[in-house]
């Protein structure tokens, strides 16, 4: 996976784990270790404790290599390892990014086929994966088993340090030429390749291409100067051998970093790592180093082309402008951070001064794709600046950029805005995620990679009152940091991007071009050997593979019995509330779910606005900006989004409403609820100037995340007519929304809108048909109760009985063990006929998003169990082999859900031959051509998602909102377990056969003139 990563202080700190709030025992172990004990070939350099992370690191370095290691110690059972490796080309050829794909083919001790993948099958692993950013490339896993901690840990150190590089593994993971059809000599030659396409797809997306022109222009001498992850056309440039010899250079220990995190022993890894890799190698100069920038003496400016948005509210306004400046090193841990408060304090939130200046006059749909503090390179930089702004505005918005920095300096920052942001730091250490250590590792990967100290930058409490003891003993220092690293800064870029109309046209020209200079060169002899290789190629990846070298753990390995939650249902005046207690960190979070039974239909494309504006607006006496200032200094966030959950038991009947949700530390309890009071009693919808902002941005939010999660958006189209739950998801988040707010967003005068949101808000806010839920400590748990009453007291007001638009309601237990307890109505639509409906969406990208679903049976159907555990078989033993290796997508597979059987793809150069690879993955279920071992490893997959962690502030929510009690997921998990080779044969012949399924396709992709000219397509 390649990514152009950014640790930004917003994203980089939100560390929250599971934890305790007494100091854990794995962190006490770890204290034990000195600096300079030895340990199975490493030396301790460091142990400290970080309190306000709730564990201990130790760093290490490997003494025979220099490999330096940190381990973070803490009372967390979800175990990681990463290893990463500085990777800086000099060429765009992505052999980096095609290096990364190709270790995980197979290695020495493994030398299967793809053995990557295959052990997503055979452990529980609650994350496995690996990244190529701009300057290294990491490969993490989590797991909360310790056999299969050992498992995987075997498998990635084989891999990284010793893998086969077969050419055949570059050939597929790369590129490659080959017969568009490898059994015909006849049929044209192309490029294919996994990485080829997965960056065709990457530099469709404009925002990406932006933010990879950006960095490649202010930082023009060195590694950042290229695209480590490959630019479709120099890909093919990148030969077998260069590949090899960047593994030589890059991937060896003393280039290497690694860190465990979690709660198993230290020294088991320490002894693991060297016996099984360490040990074989000797100490080198890697010469792996970024040189540092060299510093411009001018300011330069630069341009690039992109494709046009068809989608886009404006045509005429599809130009981005944006100004960056290159900022000191990010080893210096503590100016890093206050940079990142800086940036934050610029330019985050309707009380910033860029805000101000640039989104307020609504000169462009919202801040460019690259904004704020980046420290994903060894200097860091800043961005600022807009996009969707006309061709006549770009000098406009350059002009403003300068004059808010000069107001910066000479105004300086409120004292409650930069409280607001301590205070956001401060929840964002004690929110507690089920991904810390993935979190933990990615926080502290760019600094180190840069040989930068990973502990100190672990000490956030420790620059935060270092930042406040600087900011006390010199009041203008922030002023100061704008003065010299902005305004006085001659390393300063500004980059505009605006569309080429022919601008797919050319780059599959180019591509043409590319590929014609490949081909002409060509003798015969060599077109008879890509056509041999092609085949032996198609012939290995048909081959079935004999996997029993890799580890893998058992089905009884897996934990017979669900865990269980406690939740305690209760009502406060009507309103039914759940609590849940759990050791949440001194945090209290807060959501209730409004159904929307009596909205009417033509009103219910506005949820999703309404939704994304109903906190933004401003309320009761605070307007938008004094709103937002409050929610900073007394939450961790206010949001509203749209719901449609499916009925457990009838695919017929849904519910469908808003979910609010909040959180604050258990001392701004009352503030939160006032909040929220206001937005009840007295929302404001009146401020036409700040809506169509809010507008703006949710239209431009929505058409730049198409590219990115084109598959979603094929499989909302593709489910839309096959339940009444997937008519409401299309209109609430599918292709619909995103025309629907185009429309709204193309609108001169927003008044009718102003006049509808209050009719929305007497709907949805509505507690008579409202239920609550609160996660907080036992010792909180009471206040949180007594604050929640006093506000749904303030809020009874809004309580009407309306009658719900749809002529057929159902009433069913919040809580289903408690058939006499409060109730949910659910829409029930017992005349619904599902419909068979193809759509295809051209759309402005050289790849295509591919689904075909299914109706099939809701969760407590029997064969539910049976279903699932087929997809994870399809997806691993089928799908991904014909959709992937053969047919060159970055990814593909089925999955079930919702009593929907889906088969995707993602950034896929076919569009009919993976809908027929669907049709025959199906097939290939019914002849029952699998093993016993096969139907094992598939469970074992769905395990790892049913057993992935809960965090504490997410336990008990599958019973809120879905109504799915322990019991229900326990006979689910029992279902599973059963689940046998006959029932999986027996469900893809009852469900799956065509003739007896009623089915719907979507593909979103470019211009298809097969697809346009088949009358069974609805082409949009």
């Amino acid at each position: 996976m390649w990514r152009l990563s950014r640790t930004a202080l917003g994203a980089g700190l939100r560390l929250g784990g599971v934890c305790r709030l007494s100091s854990s025992s794995a962190a006490d172990r770890a204290l034990q270790f000195e600096p300079g004990q030895k340990i199975h070939g490493f030396t301790v350099k460091e142990v400290a404790p970080v309190p306000d992370l709730f564990l201990t690191a130790v760093k290490l370095t490997h003494d025979q290599t220099g490999a330096q290691y940190l381990h973070a110690a803490r009372d967390d059972s979800n175990n990681l390892f990463s290893v990463q490796l500085r990777t800086t080309p000099l060429d765009s050829t992505g052999v980096p990014h095609i290096l990364e794909h190709t270790v995980l083919c197979g290695s020495e001790r493994f030398p299967v086929r793809d053995p990557f993948f295959k052990m997503l099958n055979r452990s529980l692993s609650t994350f496995m994966n690996a990244f190529t950013a701009s300057d290294y490339t990491m490969y993490p896993f989590s797991t909360q088993n310790a056999t299969d901690f050992r498992n995987l840990l075997s498998v990635y150190l084989d891999a990284v340090f010793f893998p086969c590089l077969r050419e055949q593994d570059f050939w597929q993971e790369g590129w490659r030429l080959e017969n568009q059809d490898p059994n015909d000599p006849e049929s044209p030659l192309v490029f294919k390749g996994v990485v080829f396409n997965e960056m065709k797809g990457a530099f469709s997306d404009s925002e990406r291409l932006y933010a990879q022109s950006l960095q490649n222009q202010l930082f023009p001498d060195h590694t950042y100067s290229v695209v480590s992850g490959g630019e479709p056309l120099c890909i093919p440039d990148l030969t077998w051998d260069q590949l090899k010899a960047f593994h030589a250079t890059h991937y060896h220990p003393s280039n290497a970093r690694f860190f465990t995190y979690g709660n198993l022993p230290l020294e088991q890894h320490l002894q693991q790592i060297q016996q099984e890799a360490l040990c074989r190698f000797e100490r080198i100069d890697p010469r792996t180093e970024v040189p540092p920038q060299p510093i411009w003496s001018q300011p330069r400016e630069a341009h690039v082309s992109c494709g046009p948005d068809p989608l886009a509210p404006d045509p005429n306004r599809q130009n981005t402008l944006c100004v960056s400046f290159l900022l000191p090193e990010i080893t210096d841990t503590f100016e890093s951070f206050t940079l990142s408060l800086l940036s934050s304090l610029m330019v985050s939130g309707p009380n910033s001064p860029f805000y101000k200046s640039l989104i307020q006059p609504k000169i462009g749909t919202d801040f460019s794709s690259v904004v704020g503090y980046d420290g994903s390179t060894r200097e860091a930089s800043f961005s600022v600046g807009l996009q969707g702004v006309s061709a006549q505005d770009l000098d406009r918005v350059e002009a403003i950029i300068t004059q808010t920095l000069d107001q910066i300096i000479q105004d300086g920052f409120e004292e409650e805005r930069i409280e607001g942001l301590l205070h956001k730091i401060e929840i964002q250490m004690k929110h507690q995620s089920t991904n810390f250590g993935l979190a933990l590792a990615s926080y502290i990967a760019s600094c180190w990679n840069h040989d930068g100290d990973p502990v100190e930058l672990l000490q956030i409490g420790h620059s935060v009152e270092r930042f406040r003891q600087a900011l006390k003993e010199n009041p203008g220092l922030l002023q100061e940091k704008v003065q010299k690293y902005f305004k006085e800064n001659p390393h300063r870029l500004t980059l505009s991007m605006s569309p080429q109309q022919q601008y797919l046209e050319t780059q599959t020209k180019a591509e043409e071009d590319k590929l014609q200079l490949k081909v002409q060169a060509l003798t015969e002899e060599d077109r008879t050997d890509i056509y041999n290789k092609g085949l032996e190629l198609l012939s290995a990846q048909s081959s079935p593979q004999d996997a029993s070298c890799l580890p893998a753990l058992k089905v009884s390995d897996i934990d017979p019995e669900t865990s269980r939650t406690a939740v305690h249902l209760g009502s406060v005046g009507g309103v039914p509330v759940q609590q849940c207690e759990q050791p949440t960190n001194g945090l209290v979070y807060f959501r209730a779910v409004c159904d929307i039974n009596s909205l009417a239909e033509d009103l219910r494309p506005l949820v999703p606005l309404f939704c994304s504006v109903i906190t933004k607006m401003g309320a009761g006496s605070l307007d938008y900006m004094q709103q937002a200032q409050q929610k900073e200094l007394r939450t961790g966030g206010m949001s509203v989004t749209p719901q449609v959950i499916q009925d457990s038991s009838h695919l017929d009947s849904y519910e469908q409403g808003v979910l609010l949700s909040s959180s604050c530390l258990d001392r701004n309890l009352p503030h939160m609820f006032d909040l929220w009071r206001d937005i009840f009693n007295s929302a404001r919808f009146d401020d036409e100037e700040r809506l169509r902002v809010l507008v703006m941005m949710s239209a431009q939010e929505l058409t730049n995340g198409i590219s990115y999660s084109g598959h979603a958006y094929a499989m909302t189209r593709a489910a839309r007519h096959l339940t009444p739950a997937g008519h409401v998801s299309e209109t609430f988040s599918g292709m619909d929304q995103v025309k629907f707010m185009k429309k709204v967003a193309e609108k001169s005068d927003l008044n009718h809108l102003i006049r509808t949101l209050p009719r929305l808000k007497k709907h949805l806010f509505n507690p008579h048909n409202m239920r609550c839920a609160l996660n907080a400590t036992p010792q909180t748990m009471s206040d949180a109760s007594k604050h929640l009453e006093t506000f749904l007291q303030d809020v009874s007001g809004n309580r009407r009985e309306r009658k719900p638009v749809r002529p057929t309601t159902i009433q069913k237990p919040i809580h289903p063990q408690l058939e006499s307890g409060p109730t949910k109505t659910l829409i029930k639509e017992e005349q619904f006929q599902p419909c068979h409906m193809k759509t295809f969406f051209q759309m402005a990208f050289p790849v295509n998003f591919v689904s075909q679903s299914i109706r099939t049976v809701p969760f407590t159907h029997h064969d539910y169990a049976s279903l699932c555990v087929l997809a994870r078989l399809m997806s691993a033993k089928f799908l991904h082999v014909e959709i992937r290796e053969k047919g060159g997508a970055y990814g593909g597979g089925a999955r079930m859900g919702g009593g929907l059987f889906t088969f995707y793809s993602y950034r896929d150069p076919q569009t009919l031959q993976t809908l027929a690879s669907f049709r025959r993955a199906v097939d290939w279920a019914k002849s029952g051509v699998f093993s016993e071992q096969d139907v094992d490893e598939a469970k074992l997959s769905v395990f790892s998602a049913v057993d992935s962690p809960v965090a504490p502030a997410d336990k008990g929510l599958s019973v809120f909102l879905s109504g799915l009690t322990d019991d229900m997921r326990a006979a689910h998990r029992h279902r599973l377990f059963s689940v046998t080779h006959q029932d999986l044969v027996d469900v893809a012949h009852r469900y799956l056969s065509p003739g007896q399924c009623t089915d719907g396709a979507a593909v979103l992709g470019p211009e298809s003139e097969v697809l346009s000219k088949d009358p069974s397509w609805i082409i949009k």
